[in-house]
């Protein structure tokens, strides 16, 4: 049974969201407000978490910030907050999805479901069926067995989406996906409003493993069609 952490200052949202995710056969937790989430990601498993962003205490930006200092756990970001700034923002700090309110609760079953198979494959794939599946073009390495990222020897640390965009690409590398291709593959669903998602990964990705992310080596964009891995 999957275990989902609620973290919501209303607590009628979260009360109505664990109803919904119950009779679907998953366990909930619940927190009222950063600081307790942060309590509970400590002592307990956890498999993924729904976020609201405004909260008392510690609010959910800086909630995403803590917990992405050393844990790769699925977060939906859930809030009224609905400008694409803040949508981007979300994104940018680590989230993994985003969710406006007033919510379609059956939508949102549906984006806890798609994260929850994308982290079980990324967590439990078989490591014994292959040993040491490492990918590589120039300095860049990347160990899937590990799940390891290097460039030129310095160990690179990227979120669980960040690594699946980029081992997609390395395993392609010279080869050009749209934005949709991308999302399609890594998301598994259809590529709905998919630009600023995929975007921002992109340029996640590009600050961490480029000298200089304006005039990239590896992860190029290939202007009015999509990006690639260069075949270095």
């Amino acid at each position: 049974m999957y275990r989902i952490l609620v973290c919501d200052d209303e607590k009628e949202i979260v009360d109505a969201i664990e109803i919904y995710l119950v009779q679907e056969g998953f366990e909930v937790l619940k927190a009222y407000d950063g600081e307790q989430a942060l309590d509970i990601l400590k002592r307990e498993k956890v498999h993924l978490l729904i976020l609201d962003l405004m909260m008392p205490k510690l609010d959910g930006i800086h909630a995403i910030m803590k917990i992405r200092e050393d844990n790769s756990i699925p977060i939906i970001v859930l809030s009224a907050k609905t400008q694409d700034t803040d949508k981007i923002l979300g994104l940018n700090l680590g989230a993994d999805d985003y969710v406006a309110k007033p919510f379609n609760p059956l939508e949102l079953i549906a984006r806890v479901k798609s994260q929850i198979r994308r982290y079980t494959s990324f967590g439990s794939v078989s490591e014994a069926a292959e040993s040491e599946k490492i990918y590589s073009t120039g300095g860049l390495v990347i160990n899937d067995d590990r799940k390891e990222v290097t460039v030129d020897g310095e160990r690179v640390k990227l979120t669980r989406i960040e690594y699946n965009i980029l081992l997609f690409l390395v395993q392609n590398k010279g080869k050009v996906f749209s934005i949709d291709q991308i999302y399609e593959q890594i998301w598994q669903e259809d590529a709905y409003g998919a630009d600023n998602t995929v975007t921002v990964h992109i340029r996640h990705i590009r600050e961490k493993i480029e000298i200089d992310p304006k005039n990239p080596r590896y992860l190029k964009v290939i202007w009015g069609i999509g990006y690639k891995v260069e075949n270095i």
